[in-house]
């Protein structure tokens, strides 16, 4: 009943603001028109509103869309914009209760000054600018009031489509929509805890701490609760601001491909990179060195949202990712084959040649002359010939690279992903599969082998005393003759280079 409710709410927003107009068939319907209370709003700031209407959810939807500029109309974008960090703020008096509650402490005891006005406000939380009494600038993240209960609202509504997607679309069970709303929900559920958006935060500082190209803010961990989230104040411009960057001095094709590389870093390098890189997260700080030109370093915000991938989940990721930089479509449809996301007994020719029709046509052109539309339609058209699955753990990764993408097509529409992207990966496989990464894996599993190898004599003696029928012993035991047996012949082996070597020194002397 509750799921029933929220989507009459919905369908009723829908009408109040009149986004019926956003779909063709309906648009010109004067039924529906009827219904919309404010016609003489443009429809960008109707749908900007419905969405801040229908809550976090949709407002987050939102900031995804602002992000393609190449999908929608600027005006739509330039209105949705404004979901990133300008959503209508409630009431500081209840951030301030909130604060005081979550830290029980009163303000004027953690905060020497504490700015009311809230500085930005989104779909989760709103952030005020205060100071500590130690007289460390200082930014404030509190949770919206009943945030919880809207996000779980509309979660159950999500869970509803999906369960009917897979039962009465064809193509249901193969997009896997109930097992995608399940990875975005566990993901929300990480976003309105802000001790773990501080320990991500945390762990993104350390893996760039002293880095040139990303700045992450220090938190302050004394003043951190489930609720309010306390970390060093960042200075910089909006990347958005784009003219006011280039007035700056800011080189901007640089700071795309800026952007490109601390992407790949956190992929490959990391496994753990920051999901939701929508304009209003990222600042750009400039700074002038002795003698050098303006710089800009991109800072990062708001770390609700991280993604990880596994060891194999970056592996299978960067030979894609080589493999099609060197269109070699053949390894890109073998790799897909080897993960098991097509069916075993798929052609290898077919899918191939499919990959090369979507695929050959982007290549060595900027992003300005790629129609992602008609890209992302024609993947799904062969994803769907070929019955690939779809594999929730990297929905993150697929909304990062749209949001990157899309800000690169903001700052430099010149940018060729492809060519900037490809050196970077390239070194990568080469540290990964050379000697670096063959002294890095010793490494890495060395306290594993120092552990493990002092037990296993004990381990084999359990086995052979929990062995009943004796058949396990005896293949120990052929195993230690045929090894024993190994073992003679190196060693006689070894004697006979030993006495060559000794005659050859005799001749020399």
């Amino acid at each position: 009943m509750r799921r029933l409710t929220r989507l009459s709410r919905i369908l009723a927003v829908g009408l109040r603001f009149g986004l019926h107009e956003f779909i063709p068939p309906l648009a010109q319907s004067r039924v529906l028109g009827w219904f919309c209370s404010d016609r003489a709003e443009p429809g960008a700031v109707r749908l900007r509103r419905a969405l801040e209407t229908l809550g976090p959810i949709f407002v987050k939807f939102g900031q995804v869309l602002s992000t393609r500029r190449d999908l929608l109309p600027s005006d739509i974008a330039d209105e949705l914009a404004k979901l990133q960090d300008q959503v209508p703020a409630f009431d500081p008096a209840e951030a301030v209760a909130e604060i005081e509650r979550s830290l029980g402490r009163r303000i004027d005891e953690v905060f020497a000054r504490f700015e009311q006005q809230p500085m930005a406000s989104a779909s989760i939380a709103q952030v005020h600018l205060a100071t500590l009494s130690s007289g460390a600038e200082v930014a404030v993240k509190v949770l919206r009031p009943g945030v919880e209960r809207a996000i779980s609202r509309d979660v159950l509504l999500l869970e509803t489509a999906a369960g009917l997607m897979e039962r009465l679309w064809v193509e249901g069970r193969r997009l896997k929509p109930r097992e995608v709303v399940a990875e975005f929900s566990r993901h929300l559920e990480e976003e309105l805890d802000l001790l773990r958006e501080a320990a991500n935060a945390s762990q993104l500082r350390r893996n760039f701490e002293h880095s040139p190209l990303l700045a992450v803010p220090q938190v302050h961990w004394d003043f951190c609760a489930r609720r309010v989230m306390v970390m060093e104040r960042m200075h910089g411009t909006p990347v958005s601001q784009v003219a006011e960057l280039r007035a700056q001095g800011v080189d901007i094709p640089a700071l795309a491909r800026t952007g490109v590389e601390i992407f790949f870093t956190q992929v490959f390098r990391d496994g753990f990179f920051h999901a939701d890189m929508h304009p209003g997260n990222i600042l750009v700080e400039v700074g002038r060195e002795a003698g050098a030109a303006t710089r800009g370093r991109y800072v990062a915000l708001d770390f609700g949202i991280m993604g990880t991938l596994t060891e194999t989940d970056k592996n299978y990721l960067a030979q894609n990712f080589v493999a099609f930089f060197n269109r070699d479509y053949r390894r890109v449809a073998q790799a897909h084959l080897d993960a098991g996301w097509v069916p075993a007994d798929t052609r290898l020719d077919q899918f191939e040649t499919a990959i090369r029709a979507v695929c050959e046509p982007i290549f060595a052109r900027p992003l300005k002359e790629i129609y992602f539309g008609k890209l992302l339609l024609r993947l799904f058209q062969t994803s769907r010939r070929f019955n690939v699955e779809v594999q929730p753990q990297l929905v993150m990764l697929q909304k990062t690279l749209l949001n990157i993408e899309g800000l690169g097509r903001q700052l430099d529409p010149e940018l060729d992903l492809w060519t900037t992207a490809k050196p970077y990966l390239e070194r990568w496989m080469d540290e990964r599969i050379g000697w670096r990464g063959l002294v890095q894996t010793i490494r890495r599993e060395a306290p594993t082998w120092a552990q493990t190898l002092p037990a296993l004599p004990r381990l084999a003696h359990r086995m052979l005393a929990e062995n009943r029928s004796g058949e396990l012993r005896a293949i120990l035991e052929r195993l230690a003759r045929e090894n024993a047996r190994r073992n003679n012949l190196l060693a006689a082996l070894l004697a006979i280079l030993l006495a060559s070597l000794a005659v050859q020194l005799l001749t020399l002397l």
